[in-house]
């Protein structure tokens, strides 16, 4: 039994019961123009991090790592001392993308061991509906914490794992990215349209509810036993564009119940700049 597990999230009226609590820490990891939009307008005693600046390691050149690399432990480790958060916090993670930038975080605080750490089901948008308190401006100041981890404690594939994995057909690549973007009609992000050759779409839009919540756990286990077969979710290599959304799917597979896949966090902005072997259905 796991009952007593952090649940991957929390609905609005849930994060309205425990807000106020000292333990627990609201982070707004909105994005694009994530600072802009947040002193625009933010839930009360939320703090900010930014994708590209706190949670990837950008380099010059997006061939090496993609547009969105993790960063070293001991960066992030310095982000989440600077934010207040401690080995024990209870983080709440919202953004006004359906959780797709928010569960970016998620991945990455439970790859370093944090267990309680939520997604708000819904973003800002519906904690907003439901009457929780806003405020605007600048992020109060805190205490710094003395936050402690020294490594990346799930699956992270490389390029040469994605190769070895269709060579070998003994992992499932699965392509979270929109269905027009995996079948090559569009690409506005990255320099090449396609897809990885023998990669599966799953669009990570199909976790979602017509209004931005994510499915029930049935739902979400009916989806992912559609993608998957009989695969094991373990076994399985997760992307999209950046190893942004892939986190988005990796979430919505353990609400389901399902075990944690690989990431590939290089995903296909690293890919498509290495003269790889790429694919499209036109």
């Amino acid at each position: 039994m796991m009952e007593n597990r952090t649940l991957p999230i929390i609905s609005a009226e849930g994060l309205k019961l425990i807000i106020n609590n000292q333990n627990v820490v609201v982070i707004d990891s909105s994005y694009p123009k994530g600072k802009q939009t947040f002193k625009k307008e933010h839930l009360v005693g939320a703090r900010f991090v930014d994708l590209d600046i706190d949670l990837a390691d950008i380099k010059s050149d997006f061939a090496h790592g993609g547009r969105h690399p993790l960063p070293q432990v001991s960066d992030f480790v310095s982000v989440l001392n600077d934010l207040g958060i401690s080995n024990n916090t209870h983080i709440i993670v919202y953004d006004r993308n359906t959780g797709a930038f928010a569960a970016r975080m998620w991945w990455m605080l439970r790859a370093i061991g944090h267990e309680k750490v939520q997604v708000l089901d819904g973003g800002f948008d519906r904690a907003k509906k439901l009457g929780l308190a806003t405020d605007t401006g600048d992020e109060s100041a805190v205490v710094k914490s003395n936050y402690s981890a020294k490594t990346w404690l799930w699956s992270i594939s490389e390029m040469a794992d994605i190769e070895a994995a269709l060579i070998s057909n003994s992992q499932k690549v699965i392509d979270v990215r929109g269905a027009e973007r995996y079948r090559g009609e569009v690409e506005p992000i990255d320099i090449i349209a396609g897809h990885i050759p023998g990669a599966i779409n799953a669009p990570f839009t199909d976790n979602l509810l017509a209004d931005g919540t994510f499915k029930s756990k049935q739902e979400l286990k009916d989806l992912f036993s559609q993608v998957l077969g009989n695969g094991a979710s373990q076994d399985a290599i997760f992307h999209c564009g950046s190893g942004v959304t892939a986190c988005h799917s990796i979430l919505a597979l353990d609400i389901a119940g399902r075990q944690i896949p690989s990431l590939y966090v290089g995903s296909w902005s690293e890919w498509s700049r290495n003269y790889k072997p790429i694919t499209t259905d036109m």
